[in-house]
This record gives structure tokens, sequence and C-alpha cells, in this order.
């Protein structure tokens, strides 16, 4: 294990990149494999560090340094219409689809193509993938650029939701110079999803002003009735800082998960996204703002998704024992399959189930093991204190 591609990748001395090694600020990437072939050796930073972001990607390969910065948080407003004033002051705006799904950057290293998820490791299932969709043709017209895109469908390892369909898919959001992170227009991207065939996060329009408000809770509205996520604010030419902005459905849909899980989400989550729907509705109403909810249709959304959360947990670990998450995934290759669940089981508790060979591809199921919550709901079902 060498530090010195890491240090001077970072402009670091070799002894400082492996002090951020032992403090665990420097973690290893990947897992060492024929599947990764054009990868010597890799590095994540597990957060921030300089002006490089949490998930920033280090690789070597062929004796030469590659790094992908780590992409930029986007800031959440809850209160649309005075942040466009506030943020977007004179400037057009293009209103994109929050698609709900997992962070992967794609890059090509070497002969192949890699999926670095947002917190900086190269996943085997999304690699395969990845190879399967991305036309390779960009990378060798942007050898120094990244594709920022969002995972999503029913077949996901993360995020499970149908409305994207069954077969996991990449959507397009961000065109960026991996080492610099400097992102292309929105015009700049939409023409490169065109020009190789890349599935692109759909801008709804592009404006500016009071438009900008009007539009985007027209927008709003629609995407809450087809259960999406929500929406992205970006300026035209991506100098300012992006914004984003969810949906009601997406703030309930969270709570259900939070609540389900309760134990194990931490107060945080659940708590951020009730303030989310106080704020919508305060703004809707302060505004006039047309809903397909009336207001007593939302409070009665919000309690059912806290309270079946809970209820549906209950039912699951006195029935069964236990409480879990399941997706079902597909591979071409086992060797790929095997691979991923090595690399699954050093980021989290689960269990695999292999349900065989159809239609050329390999067919998983993956069971995240939710513990402190069933163990929690078992001492009190039992009569334990809270």
């Amino acid at each position: 294990m060498t530090m010195k591609f890491v240090a001077e990748a970072l402009s670091l001395s070799e002894p400082a990149a492996r002090r951020l090694y032992r403090r665990s600020i420097l973690k290893q990437a990947f897992l060492p494999h024929p599947f990764f072939s054009d990868i010597e050796e890799a590095y994540l930073l597990g957060k921030k560090f300089g002006k490089y972001e949490e998930g920033t990607f280090i690789a070597l390969s062929g004796g030469k340094a590659y790094v992908v910065r780590g992409f930029p948080k986007i800031k959440r407003t809850l209160v649309l219409s005075e942040c466009v004033k506030r943020h977007f002051q004179d400037s057009e705006v293009a209103v994109e689809e929050k698609i709900n799904g997992y962070n992967v950057r794609i890059v090509k290293i070497g002969e192949n193509i890699y999926a670095i998820t947002r917190r900086g490791y190269v996943c085997p299932y999304t690699t395969e993938r990845a190879r399967e969709l991305i036309n390779v043709e960009f990378f060798k017209d942007y050898p120094d650029c990244v594709l920022c895109c969002e995972a999503a469908g029913l077949e996901s390892p993360h995020v499970q939701k149908e409305v994207y369909g069954e077969r996991l898919d990449f959507y397009l959001f961000d065109v960026r110079n991996a080492k610099t992170n400097e992102a292309f227009s929105v015009q700049e991207k939409l023409r490169i999803a065109e020009e190789y065939g890349f599935r692109v996060a759909e801008v709804f329009g592009i404006w500016e002003g009071e438009e900008l408000v009007e539009n985007s809770f027209r927008v709003i509205d629609r995407l809450d009735r087809e259960g999406r996520e929500g929406i992205v604010l970006k300026d035209v030419e991506m100098k300012k800082r992006a914004v984003k902005y969810t949906t009601s459905y997406c703030n309930c849909s969270d709570l259900y998960y939070g609540f389900r899980y309760f134990n194990d989400l931490g107060r945080d989550f659940t708590l951020t996204r009730a303030v989310r729907e106080g704020f919508q509705s305060y703004e809707f109403e302060k505004l006039g703002v047309e809903e397909v909810l009336s207001e007593r249709e939302r409070y009665e959304r919000l309690g059912k998704a806290i309270v079946e959360g809970v209820v549906d947990s209950i039912k699951e670990v006195v029935e069964t024992g236990r409480l879990r998450e399941r997706a079902r995934l597909r591979f071409r290759s086992r060797e790929v399959m095997e691979l991923f669940i090595q690399h699954m089981k050093r980021l989290a508790p689960v269990r695999f189930e292999y349900e065989g060979v159809r239609d050329g591809y390999h067919f998983l199921i993956m069971e995240k093991i939710i513990t402190s919550t069933a163990d929690r709901i078992r001492n009190l079902v039992s009569g334990g204190f809270w």
C-alpha cells in the first residue's frame, strides 16, 4: 500500500496522507478484483478535507492518478417563494426533477467505466449496470469529465421506487469536470444527453422571477400527484448553488420510512420531514397555492404515515420475529454478484438469497437486517419500558 499517488493528487505530503488513513478520513474505496482490472489502488475521503468534498475518490491506474471530486451538497429550501427572490434574483433558472434514487458518479478509468457512490465506493452492481447502459463514446470526447446520475428503479439496492420502472436505470443531472468539479451549463448537459443517448432528469422549463415561482408550484403539484420526490432549481449557467424542494408525498413517504425504523434512524430524520411539511402547508396557504390535497387531507396523510409506519413494523416483528428491507437485484455475471455480496457485507448487516438464473440474468434477494428497532419492539410488546 502506497500513499504517494494520493499525496500528490491531493497536494499533501506522504506522511500527511498516511495520517488521514490512520484517522479513517481516507479509506479504501474498493475490493481488488479482476472486474476492477484498471484500478491498482483506490481511496475515498470519508469527510470533507480542505477543498475536497466528502466522497472524493482517488485511484491509481497505469501509473496515473485519477481524482473524482465528491458531489457538492445541495441546499434545501422550505419556503420556495422567498428563496427564489433572495437566491436567484435576476437569474434564469431551470426547474429539474429530483429523482428518488441514489447518487452515482460514472467515470472512465483505463479501459472501463466505473460507478462511484456518493460516499466514494466503487459499487460492483452499479458498475455492471453502467457498462450495459452508458455510451462509452462520451468519455472519448470528454476524458476529464464525470457523469453525475441518479440510479433509480425497483431493482435498486438502496431506494426501491416503482414509479421509475423495474430495472435500475441512470438519470443524468449534471456533467462536471472530475478534478475541479466545475459543472457544464444546463443547455450543454441537455445537448450531451441527446447526443450520447443518456436518460436525463426532466427539465420542466426555464423561468425567472414570479414566473419561476408560479411554475415551480405547478410542477410540485404535478409531481406530488405522480408520487415523485421534488425539484431542483439550477441557474442555467451553473454558477450559483443549486436548491432542492420536496413534495408533500415525499415528506410523508420519508416519515413512514422513518417511523417504520424509528429506533435506527433517529429523531433528526423524522423531525426534519415533519418540519418541511409544516413550512409547505404555511407557504401554500399564505400564497393561495391551489392544492390537490385539502388542509385536512394533508394532516391525515401526515398522521397516517407516522402511525402506519410504526404499526407495520410492530406487526412484522410480532409475526416474523425480525424487521428487514428487501430488494431483488439482477446480474449478468455471477462473479460480479459474488463481488457485490462481499462489497455490501463490508458496509452493513445484510443477508442474501440466490434465486437462480432467468433470461440470462442471476437474481439475488438482498435483505438489510434492522436490529435496533426490532429489539425495541420485542421489548415493548412483551411489557418492557420505553
